[in-house]
């Protein structure tokens, strides 16, 4: 079986509408809804838009048995003005999301967003946490930077600010995905802004007592941890004076394989080893372009696992599926 770790919601033209009116009346008009049907829903998982296929179409040309599937990141607005409008729209999200997959459960998964409004306390996000545990939500997506790289800077991965986020996971059993928002600097976008917001999330958090204050908790980093496979020699060789290895501290971490190219997979694999890697694709996503050369997606990755003869028929399967099973909890 392959488990993709990180997918985001195909939804309803309706509710980008929403966030429309939402932005527009900054919540003056009160909070309304999405108001779609069942077969609105099921139709956006199939509904070609700026991919070779739609959603679910994708998936199954590549594979894919099951996703694990959460809002769209770009649009959360986490850095937006008032409160009230990150709430509401995350929580018409984290809906829809639910609504998905208790309609196409053989293929999709949910894993909810935070309303993390920015400058706001952690523990505002926890009334929609219990909901989404009520609800059956398998994980939360975790951004690092809810000010959208707007010039203020959030608090460090390891800062005390999100130690009340840690404990209700622990106590939850709930898994965190790290994976930024939005940025409103036109010399960083968020594509790249993802990438360094992981990067800098990795190195906040094994360069601090989490893991020690919260030695059950499970946190999984976009993107094959951004930069840090690449540049682990460098924090590698700082820790080294100091009590804990970097190396050490990032095995207390999960990796997903969204990277695309045979090269950066093999090097994250190597670096914090196949047991804390979660194989994830993106699809349908920033990966889903074709390469002329191939005529392949470079988001169909899964034949590069496959074919890796440098990994053990073990450590495929925990890649695939056995790794994603323990880490979300799944019964599948």
């Amino acid at each position: 079986m392959i488990i993709d770790c990180h997918g985001h919601v195909s939804a309803p033209v309706e509710l980008w509408a929403y966030k429309a009116g939402l932005l527009a009346h900054r919540g003056s008009h009160g909070r309304g809804g999405v108001r779609v049907t069942d077969e609105q829903i099921i139709e956006a998982a199939h509904r070609k838009e700026a991919f070779p296929k739609g959603h679910i179409p994708l998936l199954h040309d590549h594979g894919t048995d099951l996703q694990l599937i959460s809002p769209r990141p770009f649009q959360m607005m986490n850095s937006m003005k008032p409160a009230r409008v990150v709430h509401w729209f995350c929580e018409e999200v984290n809906t829809i999301i639910h609504r998905q997959c208790q309609l196409i459960p053989d293929t999709f998964i949910p894993v909810g967003g935070l309303p993390q409004a920015a400058g706001e306390p952690i523990e505002e996000t926890f009334g929609e946490i219990d909901r989404l545990v009520s609800l059956g939500f398998k994980g939360v997506l975790l951004n690092p930077d809810p000010y959208e790289n707007s010039g203020t800077q959030a608090p460090a991965m390891g800062d005390r600010y999100w130690y009340p986020l840690y404990e209700k996971l622990c106590e939850l059993d709930m898994p965190a995905h790290i994976h930024a928002t939005g940025s409103v600097q036109d010399r960083e976008p968020y594509s790249l802004h993802f990438i360094n917001e992981e990067t800098t999330a990795v190195y906040g958090l094994c360069n601090s007592d989490v893991f020690d204050d919260f030695p059950s908790l499970k946190i999984v980093v976009s993107h094959g941890g951004g930069a840090m496979p690449y540049q682990f020699g460098r924090f590698e060789a700082n820790s080294l004076r100091r009590k804990h290895r970097f190396s050490e501290r990032m095995r207390h971490l999960y990796f997903d394989t969204v990277l695309y190219t045979e090269g950066a997979i093999r090097l994250l694999i190597e670096t914090v080893g196949a047991d804390r890697c979660l194989f994830g694709s993106e699809c349908p996503g920033v990966g889903s372009a074709i390469v002329p050369e191939t005529g392949k997606q470079l988001d169909d990755i899964a034949p590069i696992i496959k074919n890796a003869d440098w990994l053990t028929e073990d450590e495929k399967t925990a890649i695939f599926e056995g790794n994603a099973r323990k880490v979300f909890n799944l019964d599948v």
